[in-house]
């Protein structure tokens, strides 16, 4: 058992196979440790979220590295039959990896019964071991860009079914119509850890590889009260909270706000819930328009705002500040002069359904209330009573900017030694650019060196935090961030420190960022009595 630092706020435990991390993980969530809050199991590893407060690194790593790993871990009685049309994509190269026909492919897919090991990378994605043996496949050289809704792949030892279009390196061999994840199930995700699944060969039948429907969506009660209605969203505009948290067992990450310090400070400035939903707004060019009395703040991005009355009076107003909007008036949110982000609360709160417990807008796993248009009238929910509302306060004064380098903070590990040393050396060297395929999921960073790694192995899926710097093949780092996926095959070099996170949400497309090493945690083994906790 071996013991990676993630994050001052994460750690990643590497086991010898998946029984002994299911071993674990059932140890884990029997006999919960104080202190824990979220574990993400893959196919060698545990990642594990804790609360510093509570429990302390050194502390965790002895209570976890006493755990037994001998237990066997009980499948539930729950059976799923998957019906499966094989005519995928890779079929052939498959049958040309192994030896074998298509026929035999198809047979020994459909010979034996799967288990769920884990879920990840996608809501309802389940990873599912225990098949023939020989059923044992690389993955993609060249990843595809999309992958349909329904796609039935191989990768390593694994099985699994794409529960959405994404794109995805596994090898596809068929299509099902068995809708992996749907909203109106009590328990939106078909398959759960521990269940036992059965492929079935049902080729040529039209139903097999019908169109899965997509659920249907949560519709937000009539509302008579006050509203804000949306002239101009700008590049884009999304409602976000603090996220949904806890559903990892399901394969849905958190998501919620780029910059959750924003967050709080608009809800504040209104006198709301410090996590009820706003909007989040990139690179301003938003427009309202006022139906009732409101009262809202703009917090987040340093940008200019113009508040036009419903006389037709104009004049620019400041943000960080609430502001009282009569029947009729107008406001419009210029282009950040630092930082892309902004958040827009309004008192008492808006009136939109929560999907999972939460009014945050996944982007990747296309979770949560729909991007907001132009022309959506947004109802806002009456006034709790009680509500103050907060004095004006003072933007940031290290909003991001392009005309000087943004410094992240960065934890090494878990994967640092899949590097060389030169290209550990270089993350901290080397100016990374923003470039513009950047969004929620993460930033895509472009450097005039690429980081070479040490090791070329495929390394097998595992839990990734918010924050962690993924490497693919092109040696050009991904920056994780708020909607990105539970699982990841590509060696994480390190991780951006938890107090840096909100600033890595406000970079413009463009900016310089660099890295900046901090000590954090040793990495030791089970059996490592030196194992101590450094200051950053």
């Amino acid at each position: 058992m071996r013991f990676l630092p993630v994050n001052l706020d994460a750690l990643l435990v590497e086991l010898d196979d998946l029984p002994q991390t299911l071993a674990l993980l059932a140890s884990l969530q029997s006999e919960p440790i104080d202190g824990i809050a979220e574990l993400i199991p893959a196919a060698r590893t545990i990642l594990v979220r804790f609360r510093p407060g509570t429990v302390a690194y050194a502390e965790l790593v002895s209570h976890i590295g006493s755990r037994r790993l001998t237990a066997m871990v009980e499948t539930t009685g729950t059976r799923v039959e998957i019906p499966v049309d094989y005519q995928g994509e890779d079929l052939d190269e498959v049958a040309q990896i192994l030896g074998i026909s298509r026929e035999e492919v198809v047979r020994r897919h459909t010979g034996t019964d799967y288990t769920v090991a884990f879920t990840g990378f996608a809501p309802g994605f389940a990873y599912l071991s225990g098949g023939h043996p020989s059923l044992q496949v690389p993955r993609r050289t060249t990843p595809r860009t999309r992958i349909p809704a329904g796609a039935v792949g191989l990768a390593g030892p694994f099985s699994a079914v794409y529960p959405q279009a994404s794109p995805g390196g596994w090898q596809i061999i068929g299509v099902t119509a068995a809708p992996m994840w749907d909203l109106g199930r009590d328990v939106p995700a078909l398959l759960q850890p521990g269940f036992r699944v059965r492929f079935v060969d049902v080729s040529g039948q039209v139903s097999a590889a019908a169109p899965i429907p997509p659920s249907a969506p949560i519709a937000s009660p009539p509302y008579a009260g006050a509203a804000l209605e949306v002239r101009s969203t700008g590049l884009q505009a999304l409602f976000q909270d603090l996220g949904r948290h806890g559903l990892a067992g399901q394969g849905v990450s958190a998501s919620g706000a780029m910059d959750q310090a924003a967050l709080r400070m608009a809800n504040r400035l209104v006198g709301n819930p410090s996590d009820a939903a706003c909007i989040e707004i990139v690179y301003g060019g938003f427009q309202i328009t006022s139906h009732g009395d409101t009262v809202v703040a703009f917090a987040g991005a340093e940008a200019p705002i113009d508040l036009v009355s419903a006389r037709g009076t104009r004049h620019s107003v400041s943000s960080h500040a609430p502001l009282a909007l009569c029947d009729g008036d107008s406001l419009t949110l210029g282009e950040p002069r630092a930082g892309i982000r902004s958040y827009l609360a309004v008192r008492g709160g808006f009136a939109v359904a929560p999907v999972l417990g939460s009014c945050a807008t996944d982007t990747l796993a296309h979770l949560g209330p729909p991007p907001i248009r132009a022309g959506d009238r947004l109802p806002v929910q009456a006034v709790a009573r009680g509500a103050i509302v907060g004095a004006p306060e003072e933007p940031r004064t290290d909003l991001p900017t392009r005309q000087q380098d943004v410094v992240l903070d960065v934890v090494m590990g878990p994967r640092t030694d899949w590097f060389t040393a030169d290209a550990v050396a270089l993350l901290q060297s080397q100016c990374w650019t923003v470039t513009p395929q950047s969004n929620r999921v993460g930033l895509r960073l472009a450097g005039e060196i690429p980081l070479a790694r040490a090791q070329l192995a495929e390394l097998p899926s595992e839990g990734t935090a918010r924050g962690a710097i993924q490497v693919p093949p092109s040696g050009q780092p991904v920056l994780f961030l708020a909607d990105h996926p539970l699982t990841g095959g590509y060696p994480v070099i390190g991780c951006v420190a938890p107090y840096h996170l909100d600033r890595a949400g406000q970079i413009p497309i463009g900016a310089q960022v660099r890295f900046n090493p901090i000590r954090a945690f040793s990495v030791a083994t089970s059996s490592d009595s030196s194992f101590v906790r450094d200051t950053p």
